[in-house]
């Protein structure tokens, strides 16, 4: 979804920039336009001057708005990655909480496999709160819901600074 939101932005910035590069390449050309019809041989000198100076404004323009929609799209690139990440971790922290839950043994090999490898995103957030047990077994890992909590949001700040980065700071 945070693609499609970058992706949408990003359309929409390169629309942008081509509306307002045909616009001053429509105004270059209707003022060289009026001022030919009315000009007289030293005011050509001066026309050609201005046109040169508004051809070179908008040719920086131009490369600067590429540089930064290079820039936009490497950032979403960043961001792609750091949300495949994040998905990885929820999903491995979801697995943790679901056998958890269904009083999983832990002699089998998949739950140790699952233990050792969130072991370093659980570990900080293991005692926070105590965690209700059934009879059974069953328990439900409050810690674990807290530290997937955490990294959602650790997720959203992450991704909202991607965004900040990429927004375009000009005025046109």
């Amino acid at each position: 979804m945070e693609d499609q939101k970058l992706a949408i932005d990003e359309a929409g910035r390169e629309a942008r920039h081509a509306a307002v590069k045909s616009r001053v390449q429509d105004e270059v050309n209707a003022e060289i336009a009026a001022q030919a019809d009315r000009a007289v041989s030293t005011d050509v000198e001066k026309v050609s001057e201005i046109a040169g100076e508004l051809r070179g404004k908008a040719l920086k323009e131009v490369v600067g708005t590429d540089r930064e929609v290079e820039r936009a799209r490497a950032l979403a690139r960043v961001s792609q990655v750091v949300d495949y990440v994040f998905c990885v971790i929820y999903a491995l922290l979801a697995i943790r909480l679901a056998l958890g839950l269904m009083a999983a043994r832990s002699t089998a090999g998949f739950v140790q496999l699952i233990r050792i490898v969130t072991d370093p995103l659980y570990a900080m957030f293991r005692g926070i709160v105590p965690s209700p047990s059934i009879e059974g077994g069953f328990t439900l890992v409050v810690p674990l819901l807290i530290a997937i909590a955490v990294y959602a949001l650790g997720h959203v700040a992450i991704n909202g600074l991607l965004r900040l980065v990429a927004k375009r700071k000009t005025q046109i």
